[in-house]
């Protein structure tokens, strides 16, 4: 099977990383980086594309092929890239909101060694617009004069999350939003997923890969984001705002937790048994530190888990205002929460698409400034009041 062969919506960008892959293994066969075929391949890479588009699949997928010498990569080699056990590849993946320049410096290190038993030595970077101004400059060497058999993919939203230098070194590949019909069909064969459920995971997900996988798969999550749509569409007054938002605060926690509990729990054991502890077993004085280190790690995920929570109910949101301002504009658009269209045509009815649109605003508006640290239950609240819908407003703009 194809290492290619899970991925979907992206053909152009895969037919890329598969003739680059190849090409990389011809060169290496003939121990040579310059011909013909050596002008597919580069040492830096940026895969940019939206939430949910895929990024880190492909990039795990052209790290397997690259590591393999093979253009679709073979089993062995994906199980250990899947696991993120294979000593050939190197991944980057901050548990809190930035990556820092001490987070690099290790990874940089281990670059410049050769590749111990594939074709080259990869290093993932994920969410590389986390990183700051300092450790994209720290970065930039690295980029500019790779090892001859190191290669660096980042993944971003898109090339204007990183500064002009490194968009200078790197080849980005840019991906599109899969389709709805995409994002059903490969719920459906990866994961035996009920094609009914799974248009409907897709859909609500907004071909959010992710997102949608999690929507598919577990119902508590389908439960919660109802409750986020509904509340939103009953808030009638300032005060009904604030109680609004601080449940959404709750929800996006519940969510978070969810998340967390299970892998927190997971890497307790695991580092428990590496350390030697049995379980039940007192830790010993001297093993504290380390457990500490984990739990500190743990903590800073869980804030990051919660932002990135809250962040998916505005986008849920912008998804539910959306939809009433078809509904306003009799647009024919298909909806994304058809579900409760029943209550969007009451909204629909209440404001004029004006208020809708200063909604839309409002809640780009509060993703702004809960990226730049303000309270997320002031921004939540700021951006509820100019969602209230009453009854006796018809017409209001």
């Amino acid at each position: 099977m194809s290492v290619w062969s899970e991925l979907t919506g992206q053909d152009a960008a895969i037919a890329l990383f598969r003739a680059a892959a190849e090409s990389a293994g011809v060169t290496a066969t003939a121990g040579s980086t310059s011909g013909p075929g050596a002008q597919q391949m580069t040492h830096s890479w940026l895969v940019t594309g939206p939430p949910g588009s895929g990024r880190s699949n492909l990039a795990y997928a052209f790290a397997t092929a690259l590591i393999s010498g093979s253009p679709d990569g073979d089993e062995r080699t994906q199980a250990q890239v899947d696991a993120r056990s294979h000593p050939d590849l190197h991944v980057l993946a901050t548990e809190g909101v930035i990556i820092k320049r001490d987070d690099v410096r290790d990874i940089v290190r281990r670059s410049h060694y050769a590749p111990s038993i594939g074709r080259h030595r990869v290093i993932i970077v994920e969410d590389a617009d986390r990183m700051t101004e300092q450790t994209s400059n720290f970065l930039l060497k690295e980029l500019e004069e790779p090892p001859e058999r190191t290669v660096w993919i980042l993944c971003a939203p898109s090339e204007a999350d990183l500064i002009p230098t490194i968009r200078s070194r790197v080849r980005s590949v840019r991906l599109q939003v899969p389709s709805i019909a995409d994002v059903a069909a490969l719920l459906e064969r990866r994961d035996g997923v009920d094609p009914v459920l799974a248009e409907r995971a897709a859909r609500e997900a907004q071909s959010h890969i992710g997102m949608a996988h999690r929507l598919a798969t577990n119902e508590e999550a389908r439960r919660r984001r109802s409750e986020t749509l509904e509340l939103a569409l009953a808030v009638r007054s300032a005060s009904g705002a604030v109680a609004t938002a601080a449940r959404f605060i709750e929800i996006a926690g519940e969510d978070a937790k969810a998340i967390g509990e299970l892998r927190d729990a997971e890497e307790r054991a695991h580092a428990l048994h590496s350390l030697g502890v049995a379980p039940g077993q007192a830790v010993p004085n001297a093993l504290r530190p380390q457990l500490k280190a984990l739990e500190d790690d743990q903590k800073r995920r869980a804030t990051r888990s919660l932002r990135d929570g809250i962040d998916r109910i505005l986008v849920d949101l912008a998804s539910l205002y959306r939809d009433i301002l078809l509904i306003q504009l009799d647009a024919d658009v298909p909806l994304v929460n058809r579900e409760l269209e029943a209550g969007m045509q009451r909204a629909a009815a209440s404001a004029a698409p004006a208020r809708t649109l200063a909604t839309l605003d409002a809640i780009q508006q509060a993703r702004t400034r809960i990226d730049g640290n303000v309270s997320p239950a002031l921004a939540l609240e700021a951006m509820l009041i100019s969602a209230i819908r009453r009854t006796t407003e018809r017409g209001a703009a």
